[in-house]
């Protein structure tokens, strides 16, 4: 166990990219505008335990069908690209269900803890430690309630063009962080990656 600030804000960096809780205020803003009532603690708590458990368990429940954490992180590798394409591009290639009681799905799942978060969770667990991983979570989960707790707020300090504009930048971050995991798990090294 070795912890190390800079793989906690790796780690948190990351995660807080993928679980995109700017972007998805103006979704949750949207759910509440329809008479959804939205509990903040019992949203974070269902989106940590589904988190925890992939960080926790996801690689012997890997091993059960004969797929390692790098394969995996290769996958997870073009899953991340997908979603920063998404966010960049402003399109949709992974469909939101209807949805349906707001106090876990689809807030929790799977738009905090989606197949997105879940596969970053087991792709950066082949190259930082879990207790990083775990600090990095656990601050972001803190963020994730926040937000739930204060979405009205924020969508009047940031207004839709900065939410846009946020989307964007972590679009862009997402994107370098899907090609290093595929670099990183395929042995490929860059001409002039120094």
């Amino acid at each position: 166990m070795h912890l190390s600030f800079l793989e906690i804000l790796a780690a948190f960096m990351v995660l807080f990219a993928i679980i995109d809780i700017p972007g998805s205020i103006p979704i949750i803003i949207d759910i509440k505008s329809k008479g959804v009532i939205i509990r903040p603690a019992r949203v974070t708590l269902v989106s940590l335990s589904i988190l925890l458990a992939f960080l926790l368990i996801g690689s012997p429940l890997l091993g059960v069908f004969g797929i390692d954490v790098s394969s995996f992180a290769i996958a997870g590798s073009f899953i991340i690209f997908l979603i920063a394409m998404e966010m960049i591009l402003g399109i949709e290639l992974f469909k939101q269900d209807a949805y349906g009681s707001g106090a876990i799905f689809p807030i929790a799942f799977p738009l905090i803890a989606g197949a997105g978060s879940i596969t970053t969770i087991l792709s950066i667990k082949a190259e930082y430690e879990t207790i990083n991983i775990l600090i990095a979570l656990l601050i972001n989960m803190s963020i994730v309630y926040l937000a739930l707790r204060m979405t009205s707020v924020f969508e009047k300090i940031l207004g839709q063009g900065g939410v846009q504009i946020l989307r964007k930048i972590f679009g862009v971050i997402l994107l370098s962080i899907a090609i290093k995991l595929f670099l990183t798990n395929t042995g490929i090294i860059l001409p002039n990656a120094g």
